[in-house]
Parts: structure tokens; sequence; C-alpha cells
């Protein structure tokens, strides 16, 4: 294990205290390859191979623990062990804006375990930093497959089959998690179902499901303060060993806050595997470009704080790396959603990125779209989907 210093700058509730946090340095603690779902209430990993004070004893380590959580939880489908995994005053992040306490997510989950009743979670990732002592962080990524054979707010079962992908970061104190930022992939599952995924936004915004930006958590972008103009972050000299959270600070920023769109040529290999939301996917730089050209046109003022980021890893065997931003824009161009509603949105997203010979060699991202989209659509009309 190393310790790296870090402020924790712009984490909405306060995630972790600021100062130290222990990154591990190595994949000694990880999603064992071709594990899947495993079997609830069995100790698959033997002794404990972590300190894990606080814990139930059956938890050999924190990937144990967010995985097995899940399985008990969704597959097992024992929905009450929500009560004693997370805390009764979490504060739970997710497609549709913010809730809290555990009681709406026991329902929340019960809603979509009973119209996805054969529903079957496999682990795919889990990134984690911290300890027993400072608290851990997880950022866990796995595939969702079952059928739709149950009734559920977008109305009634289609009998169709769902395969999509969720990502949920999440903090943990002694067997409970008291903050979750999860993203459903909500358009991904609409499109899968054959369901319309902008009417489904606009019901939803009917009834009032949007959340008001007053009302939202998020971190000032800095972009253009005091009327300056956008400042590039230098990029790092990694030569001497890889700067992980400058690296990361310093692409989301001249990315998103500067335009300059060169910056994913310095950091991601020509032959990057992309996966973004609402399955769209993509192979080479030139795919994570368009998206964040897609981005930047539909959105012209937008700007983009890194709220949080973790890793595990070294610069032998490489870096897996968890980021957590938000950003605000104004619908006044033409890109990912039509004819420009000058509407103003919040986003948010988690970006697994993942880190070879200094390049970024596959990255997992995704952000809230439909809760965009529900943003932006009107009564009088709203944007296409595209």
């Amino acid at each position: 294990m190393t310790e790296v210093s870090e402020q924790i700058a712009g984490s909405p509730g306060g995630t972790m205290e600021p100062g130290k946090r222990t990154m591990p340095g190595d994949f000694s603690i990880a999603v064992r390859p071709g594990s899947g779902a495993t079997l609830g209430g069995v100790n698959y990993g033997g002794e404990r191979r972590q300190s894990m004070e606080g814990f139930e004893d059956t938890y050999t380590d924190i990937v144990d623990y967010i995985v097995r959580i899940t399985h008990r939880i969704w597959e097992d489908q024992d929905v009450g062990y929500i009560y004693d995994t997370y805390s009764p005053g979490c504060r739970l992040y997710d497609d549709s804006g913010f809730r809290y306490g555990v009681e709406s997510l026991v329902n929340g989950t019960m809603q979509s375990i009973n119209a996805f009743p054969d529903c079957r979670h496999y682990a795919d990732d889990v990134i984690w930093a911290g300890s027993d002592t400072e608290g851990f962080v997880t950022s866990h990524r796995a595939i969702n497959i079952g059928h739709h054979t149950g009734p559920w707010r977008w109305g009634p079962p289609t009998g169709r089959r769902l395969e999509t992908w969720v990502m949920a970061n999440c903090v943990v104190w002694q067997n409970e998690i008291f903050e979750e930022w999860v993203l459903y992939n909500t358009a991904a599952k609409l499109q899968k179902l054959g369901i319309p995924v902008v009417e489904a936004a606009r019901t939803y915004a009917r009834e009032g499901g949007v959340t008001p930006l007053t009302e939202r958590q998020f971190s000032e972008a800095h972009r253009l303060d005091g009327g300056r103009k956008p400042m590039p972050i230098p990029e790092p000299d990694n030569r001497a060993g890889f700067d992980v959270e400058g690296t990361v600070r310093a692409l989301f920023h001249n990315t998103y806050n500067r335009r300059d769109l060169s910056t994913i040529d310095r950091v991601y290999a020509d032959n990057v595997r992309w996966h973004g939301t609402t399955n769209r996917a993509g192979y080479g730089r030139s795919d994570v470009r368009a998206m964040a050209r897609g981005l930047l046109a539909t959105f012209p003022d937008l700007g983009v704080q890194v709220d949080e980021v973790y890793w595990m890893g070294n610069d032998t065997d490489g870096y897996s790396i968890s980021a957590r931003w938000s950003g605000i824009g104004t619908h006044r161009g033409f890109g990912l959603y039509g004819k420009p509603t000058g509407k103003r949105a919040h986003l948010w997203g988690i970006s697994q990125l993942y880190v070879m010979n200094g390049r970024i060699v596959e990255e997992w991202s995704l952000f809230n779209e439909f809760d965009v989209i529900a943003q932006l659509v009107s009564e009088d009309g709203g944007p296409e989907l595209l």
C-alpha cells in the first residue's frame, strides 16, 4: 500500500475527510477473473486478506464485501439486508437526482426486482481505495442480464431481455455504505425494452421527477474565473513516474474547460477501447474525441469539475482509476440532442480509466443522460436522442 495526500476538492457532502487516503499499490485485492455472480452466504475468499475492523466476519476484503452484498440483495433478493449494509441516513445520487434515507433505497430496489425478477449482476470490476480506519471508497462496474417480466413505472412488462451495464461509487465505513453515486444507464435500459427515451423523459419531467438546479449539489467548474480566459493545466511530466491525479485533472480541465481536444491524443493510446452512456462504444482516439465534441457542441458554455479521483496500481502493472465529475451547461448548440432548447442542464458522471505505459488503453464512462434529457424536454417539444 502507498499513502497519497489527496485534497478532496469539490466532493459534495464530503465523502472523506481531506488529507491522506491509502491508494492500493497493486491488484492483490481485486475482482477475480471469471468469478461473475458469487454464491450468496459463502465465504468464497477463505481467510481475511485485509483489515476489516467493524465489518461482518464473513467478508475477506472490501472487494469481497461490495460484490457479495450486491449478490445477496439483488440475486438472493434479501432486500432487507440493505438495513444492515447502508446507514439509515445514507445519501443517494442516481440518474434521476438525489434521495436521502435507507427506506427510499429499499423501495427502489424492491420495485426494480419486481420488474426484473431473474436479473443477474455480474461484477466486472471494483476499483477501491482507503482503509478500515479512513473509510473505503469503491467504484463498482457490473453487467446486468435479465428479463422484463414485471410492471414498472414506464409501463407493463415487455418480456424483453435486458443486458446493460451500471456503475456505482460508494463510501463505506464499518460495514455500512453512507453515500452512493450510482448510474443505472437508464436510457440504455429503456432502449433495450423498446420504450422511447425522450417520451419517457418528458413524462418523468411532467410528473415532477426532475430536481431543480437550485436543489442539486455540485461543484462550481473553474472555467472562466472572474471573466478571464480559461488557462490550461500543465500536463504532468510522467517520465519519472505516472502522476495519476495530475493527469486526470488536467485531462478533464483541458479537454472540457479549455476546449483542447488534442489533449486526448496525448493522454489516450491510439487503440483505446471506449464504452459510454446509452450503449455507445468506440475504438481509437477519434471516437473519444467525437463524444467530447458532441458534449461541447451541445452545451457551448459547458464547464466541468473533477469531484473525486482515486486509483489502484503502479507504473509496472498499470493503473485502474475512478474519476467522478460534474458539470453545468446550456443547451444552445446542435450536437447530441437536436434543436437547442436554451435550457440549463446539470451533468454528472463516473469514469473508470485503465492506464498502461502512461496512456489510457480503456475507458468505461457513464453520465446521467436520462436525467439530462428530462431537464431539457418541455411540453412544446424536446430533443431527439441521436
